[in-house]
């Protein structure tokens, strides 16, 4: 995906209520249209890609007589709408929902409860997924409410030919060397930087949580930030903007920065490569991805979106065949191939790994270390509270202590409304 979705959680999560009410009045909110005796499912997509997905689903319509009614609701409306969906209880049969937006939807109660889903049709089975994505593993008390559709993870970014002129052959591959190397490329000239960290980016700090060895959930299920590892990362993530190897600026444009050379190495999703290529084709053969520099481990982030099926949906059965329709292999690889998004079938991806394409590979090795964000409700209010809190030490020279301590007593709060 080309980013993880965001929102307002407490209202998603005030909106459930209105949502039950609804329900229990025996309106229909998430009534398919009927045609001529024949359903058709309301599908809810997001970005760009409604097209794309008609295509798709062609085949699908053909087989079985159902027809889909797709709805591409662009990224910058997405919260918004879903917003309102769960406070009028009028959404769509199915619905593509990012994986930091489950915990919300779960606790929301809007989602249908799949785990006869998941039984009666093969492709959906938990075992065809990856363990990060199982659906069983996507819900804070194990109740199945969505299933994986496609995947996406953070590698490494990095401009060979400028690291070549540097005397390294090779990317970084240890936190060490990672601090070493990017200092080093910082020393290049004024406005010249080793590494750009995104400021709005409130998933690195965990990911540098989990490399240290550490989480960011309790024995209990709980957030909790206060561990030697998140204390790690926190200096890990500041110690480049301390000697100077990362921009302090809030508007950098990691893709520019990468193009022009300022800041040759940068970790983002798959979506940056066509960033890249469309950008500055002349580049290619200059650049590559690598797996993320290890501490303890290298574990990155399992980002991406699932698909669930709206609880107050009159036809659950033919969602739930548009479901299995879109696990299958076969279409998870034809998807791709349309969009460029990665697949969450593993034998899709064990397909894609073997055709050859180098950055391919290492984004599918890489997913073979990587984690969702934590599946607790309000996730996102405590990751852009922290994302706030070391933005100001590393921005504006705030306590470091007491504002993570702030910050620590803010993410108590948040989860308290539980």
């Amino acid at each position: 995906m080309r980013r993880l979705l965001g929102t307002t959680t407490a209202a998603l999560s005030s909106a459930a209520l209105v949502l039950t009410m609804a329900a229990c009045s025996g309106g229909d909110p998430a009534e398919a249209v009927e045609d001529g005796g024949s359903s058709t499912l309301k599908v809810w997509v997001m970005g760009d890609a409604g097209p794309a997905f008609t295509d798709l689903t062609a085949a699908f319509t053909e087989d079985t007589g159902i027809k889909l009614q797709v709805d591409a609701i662009p990224w910058e409306n997405v919260n918004d709408k879903l917003t309102t969906a769960v406070a009028s209880g009028d959404g769509p049969d199915v619905v593509q929902i990012g994986l930091s937006l489950l915990p919300t939807f779960a606790d929301a109660g809007v989602l249908a409860d799949l785990t006869d889903v998941l039984a009666e049709h093969p492709a959906l089975a938990p075992s065809n997924f990856p363990d990060a994505v199982a659906p069983e593993n996507l819900s804070t008390d194990g109740v199945a409410l969505s299933v994986p559709w496609v995947s996406d993870t953070r590698v490494l970014f990095y401009r060979s030919d400028i690291l070549a002129e540097a005397g390294h052959d090779a990317a970084p591959t240890t936190w060490e060397d990672m601090r070493s190397v990017a200092k080093e490329l910082a020393q290049r000239g004024e406005g010249q930087f080793g590494y750009y960290i995104p400021l709005w980016d409130n998933t690195l700090p965990v990911q540098y949580t989990w490399q240290a060895g550490g989480d960011v959930v309790d024995a209990e299920g709980a957030v909790d930030f206060r561990s030697p590892e998140f204390a790690a990362a926190a200096d890990h993530w500041l110690g480049f903007f301390e000697d100077g190897s990362a921009p302090t600026a809030t508007d950098w444009d990691q893709t520019q920065g990468f193009v022009s050379g300022a800041t040759p190495m940068v970790v983002s999703g798959p979506y940056l490569a066509k960033a890249i290529r469309d950008a500055a084709p002349e580049l290619d053969g200059s650049w590559s991805v690598t797996t993320l520099p290890a501490d303890q481990t290298g574990t990155s982030l399992f980002a991406g979106s699932n698909l669930g099926i709206w609880k107050t949906s009159t036809h659950p059965d033919e969602a739930a065949q548009l479901l299995d329709f879109l696990a299958q292999p076969d279409n998870q690889v034809a998807w791709y191939d349309a969009v460029g998004e990665l697949p969450t079938s593993s034998a899709a991806l064990t397909e894609l790994a073997g055709r050859g394409d180098e950055q391919l590979s290492v984004y599918v090795e890489q997913l073979d270390d990587a984690q969702t964000v934590p599946m607790v409700p309000g996730w996102d209010l405590v990751a852009n509270e922290m994302a706030s809190a070391l933005t100001a030490i590393a921005t504006t020279a705030a306590d470091k202590q007491s504002t993570l301590d702030a910050f620590y007593a803010k993410a108590d709060e948040i989860q308290s409304n539980y």
